[in-house]
């Protein structure tokens, strides 16, 4: 409609052309007419106006010149129609122009129609492809899913017909090829197969499976057959006499530990079949071996002590003929530990090779063969229970072969333990089963705690028994039976002191209040039967001399063994001092009684005190010159006294430089008191210088 218009219009427009156009004619004389209201203009604001305008040219220069409003605007009227008129008649004159740009526009507006609807069609087409696009890549999707699952069911499928197939390489190793490795990696093989077959579910389903089963089940059965005989025949080879059975099983039977895993996996029954023969084999093997080393051994032991050797008995009263069993050089090793104590040392040698012992003809302790036998024991037992680990995988096994073992081992020590009288040596084995325990722990080997648990246990109640033996042979001992007519030590307190120290040495690292409550009982016992063998001495010196000469014997054994005396030595050399004292005491009596008499009893009175009965020269100078004349003498007696007295040459000297000194201190008094007495200095003369006796005991003293 709008493009018919315009044609209409291009048509008018063309028409005026051709005719002259009057402006003149269309537009009349222009003239303005006074507007007859113009007398009701409000004139309010104009001045503000103008006072705003004052600045514009055009208003200043009207203003300037006078020029009433009216006829100004009736001229400019006037100018605007003319300019008017000059704009049509230039619009006339440019039609042409116009026309030629209509038709451009036309032109123009053909072509972009055309162009919109080639776009539309474009539009529609690219709808077109972009739905297929999206058909496309749906497709492609759909496409990769399925390629996605097909891999899947590739992989599953290529997986399971691997898995169920059976190679006929396979087949003809399991049923004609040696055990060898290349057999147990056959074996490895069907073993997947066969848990592939039983563990799968979609497989018991599948008819693959109804073709391969029984082919797997025969090759199943022909494996376990084959490795039975296998095993079997290597265990025979254990019962082999002087086999070495640890480079056996390490060298060849751990080869094979995977022919008993797959028994044990897919052949129940005949893996338990393997395992009892191995363990009754080994059982037996090993019982044997243990057996024949025990009766080995007791060819090599040495009796030590009896169920008469206790600290108590009088040894006159034990036959000559029952010692004819040992040589009398090892009759010191019943209370003394000497040597036995390296044992200890020693605890981690290599054991005794029987028939090398036996051929040097040398004997032994049974501590000795107790630790060797112990140490092959945990030798032993160490490789058989890493074995069975390694081989078999269960713990029990062990247990189950070394049933015949511990049973040999209980047999041996409940025939030896009741006949062991040495207390010494069942101590000394207590020590060793701990250091076993020790060594044990070390390795990270369990498999023994409880058998070395057991016979600790059994060795302690073995000690107490013989440690009360020897403490009733001490209270119960005959004191007329066991007194000697003789003030040196006595051999049943050599003994007490020997075993004493021994056992205090085998407690230096172990600290066990347990043996410490025992060597107390024992030290009670000893000390009473210490005072009855000394009061059947009828001299209460020699009676004094018994008791110091044993308490230092006592002393002197202690300390040989180190610092480790503790409390029991402390306790002997607190009765030395005080015997000592009371010897001393003794002594200086037997020599010199008056003059000690008149110190202790008269010395300490003051002449000047008006006493009843005072001391006067009379009185002391019979003791002044006594002394004086007999003095050395009597040092000399004294001196030969102590020599014949005291058997530590060293503990004689020392009880008589007591003895000096304390005479020196009496004779000291009794100067003090002559001086006091009037005329005393009379017996000045007969006094023995201070200087005289110090030379006498410096002299005695050089003698050490």
């Amino acid at each position: 409609m709008a493009t018919d218009e315009l044609h209409k219009s291009e048509g008018e427009t063309m028409d005026s052309s051709k005719s002259v156009f009057n402006l003149g004619s269309v537009v009349g004389d222009l003239t303005i007419e006074e507007d007859a209201g113009s007398n009701d203009i409000s004139l309010e604001g104009l001045q503000q106006e103008l006072e705003e305008c004052k600045a514009d040219e055009v208003v200043a220069n009207i203003l300037s010149k006078g020029v009433k409003l009216r006829e100004y605007t009736k001229g400019v009227e006037n100018n605007l129609r003319q300019v008017e008129l000059d704009s049509i008649q230039e619009y006339i004159t440019e039609s042409d122009n116009l026309v030629s740009l209509h038709d451009q526009i036309r032109d123009c507006d053909i072509i972009l129609s055309q162009m919109e609807t080639l776009l539309g069609g474009f539009q529609v087409e690219i709808g077109s492809i972009s739905s297929d696009i999206k058909i496309l890549q749906e497709k492609s999707l759909d496409m990769g899913l399925k390629l996605k699952n097909r891999k899947v069911a590739e992989s599953k499928l290529a997986k399971f017909v691997e898995e169920i197939i059976v190679p006929p390489r396979m087949i003809d190793i399991i049923v004609d090829g040696e055990v060898n490795e290349e057999y147990l990696r056959t074996l490895e093989i069907l073993s997947k197969k066969l848990k592939f077959v039983e563990v799968d579910s979609m497989v018991k389903t599948s008819n693959a499976l109804k073709d391969v089963q029984p082919e797997l089940e025969r090759l199943r059965q022909k494996a376990i057959s084959k490795v039975f005989e296998f095993m079997i025949q290597k265990l025979y080879a254990l019962r082999k006499p002087k086999t070495n059975i640890q480079i056996l099983q390490q060298s060849i039977l751990l080869k094979y530990k995977y022919a008993i895993s797959f028994l044990k996996e897919h052949g129940k029954d005949i893996y338990n079949e393997v395992r009892a023969a191995y363990t009754d084999t080994m059982n037996k093997v090993l019982s044997a071996h243990f057996r024949a080393y025990i009766q080995a051994l007791e060819k090599l032991q040495l009796d030590i002590a009896g169920p008469t050797d206790l600290i108590g008995v009088d040894t006159r009263s034990t036959s000559l003929f029952s010692r004819g069993r040992e040589p009398l050089k090892n009759r010191s090793a019943i209370f003394a530990l000497g040597d036995r104590i390296s044992i200890l040392k020693e605890i981690d040698e290599p054991s005794l090779i029987p028939h090398i012992a036996e051929a040097s003809s040398k004997k032994y302790p049974y501590e000795v063969l107790f630790r060797s036998l112990h140490k092959l024991l945990m030798d032993t037992a160490t490789s058989e229970y890493v074995f069975c680990g390694d081989f078999f995988g269960e713990e029990s096994v062990f247990y189950e072969i070394f049933s015949g073992p511990f049973a040999v081992m209980d047999e041996h020590f409940g025939t030896v333990l009741p006949n062991s009288f040495d207390a010494i040596g069942i101590m000394l084995m207590i020590r060793i089963t701990h250091q076993h325990q020790l060594i044990m722990s070390r390795r990270r080997i369990p498999c023994l705690d409880s058998y070395l648990d057991k016979v600790n246990i059994s060795l302690w109640p073995r000690f107490k028994m013989v440690f009360d033996m020897h403490i009733n042979s001490l209270r119960n001992a005959n004191v007329k039976t066991l007194w000697e007519d003789d003030v040196h030590p006595h051999y049943v307190m050599r003994r007490y002191a020997e075993f004493t120290a021994s056992l205090i040495q085998l407690n230096v690292d172990y600290g066990d209040g347990q043996l410490d409550l025992n060597m107390e009982r024992l030290k009670m016992a000893i000390d009473d039967l210490l005072i009855k063998l000394a009061k059947m001495f009828t001299k209460p010196k020699l009676q004094t001399v018994f008791l110091i000469n044993n308490y230092d014997m006592t002393i002197a054994v202690l300390k040989e063994t180190g610092p480790e005396g503790g409390k029991i030595q402390a306790h002997f050399e607190d009765l030395l001092k005080n015997y000592t004292a009371v010897y001393v005491e003794e002594l200086l009596l037997e020599h010199f009684g008056n003059l000690i008499k008149f110190v202790k009893t008269r010395a300490s009175e003051d002449p000047n005190s008006g006493s009843d009965k005072p001391i006067t020269v009379a009185e002391v100078e019979p003791l002044v010159k006594d002394f004086g004349s007999r003095w050395k003498a009597a040092i000399e007696l004294m001196h030969s006294d102590v020599i014949t007295s005291f058997s530590n040459f060293l503990c004689g000297m020392e009880i008589l430089r007591a003895a000096l000194t304390q005479l020196l201190l009496y004779y000291t008094r009794l100067s003090d008191c002559m001086k006091k007495i009037d005329g005393g200095s009379a017996l000045n003369k007969d006094l023995v210088s201070i200087s005289s006796i110090m030379y006498e005991i410096r002299k005695f003293s050089r003698t050490f």
